[in-house]
């Protein structure tokens, strides 16, 4: 193994053929930050455009896979003069940069997986979770909306009602009612997870590259093709959100575990 990339939220190591990039924030969930986003997708795409990496797997340390974006270091972003338009383009960067990517990209998910973590997860080709997973669209709860293309990834994969169920109500989904209604490809116990993952990580690193690349941007033609329209409405409505008061409430209530009282 190679150690390609280390920063302060995730590792990306090459092991072979296959890119592994794990995040590494388990005392916060793995949630992420604006540095790990923007570095991260800049790790995807120097990966696609090297032809010694023929897959690539995304999970994360400890329990949990991702429970979304950082709202603890807001202070630092004014702070360094990051506003939120610069976070949620690196956003949708990073997720843009896993749906174009010309390699399969595997999603491992364990526990939380929640906000921009879902939408990590379900931009990857194959998503794998674990009994104990849940996936979560829980802006809503904080007078935000999704973002990082989540609602189309969502709603690509199965269909409107539950994208709508998922943003609107902001309620956990179980592994496997996401399995259910086809928005993963499989559920596993712990020991399972990693059986399954590897057995698609061997065939997918030894199979046609090219025909691999065809085949994902037919996938992509056929699911997503609104999908760059889709970023460009969550950037517009969360960008006036983010300024909202709802969304001051919202945040500090969260912070201070209690339930947000939003206005009348």
């Amino acid at each position: 193994m190679s150690d390609i990339a280390t920063t302060t939220g995730y590792t990306a190591i090459l092991d072979g053929r296959v890119l592994r990039i794990t995040l590494t924030n388990p005392k916060r969930k793995n949630a992420i930050d604006y540095d790990t986003m923007a570095a991260l997708g800049g790790t995807v795409r120097a990966a696609s455009a090297n032809p010694a990496v023929r897959v690539i797997v995304v999970t994360g340390e400890g329990g949990d896979f991702c429970t979304g974006a950082d709202l603890s270091a807001a202070d630092e972003y004014a702070t360094r003069g990051i506003t939120n338009e610069m976070i949620l383009d690196a956003a949708n960067g990073m997720v843009k940069a896993i749906v174009e990517a010309p390699i399969p990209v595997i999603a491992r998910v364990k526990g939380s997986c929640a906000g921009i973590g879902v939408a990590i997860a379900l931009a990857a080709d194959l998503t794998y979770l674990s009994e104990d997973a849940y996936l979560l669209l829980a802006f809503i709860n904080i007078g935000l909306m999704p973002d990082g293309g989540a609602a189309g990834l969502v709603a690509a994969a199965a269909g409107r009602p539950l994208a709508a169920e998922m943003a609107l109500l902001g309620e956990r989904l179980p592994a496997r009612d996401a399995l259910a209604h086809g928005l993963v490809a499989g559920v596993y116990s712990e020991e399972g997870l990693d059986a399954k993952v590897e057995a698609a990580v061997d065939k997918l690193a030894h199979g046609p590259r090219r025909a691999l690349e065809l085949t994902k941007q037919a996938l992509g033609t056929a699911a997503l093709a609104s999908f760059d329209a889709v970023l460009a409405a969550e950037k517009s409505g969360q960008c006036e959100l983010l300024d909202s008061a709802d969304f001051a409430e919202g945040a500090a209530a969260m912070l201070q575990k209690r339930k947000a009282v939003f206005a009348e």
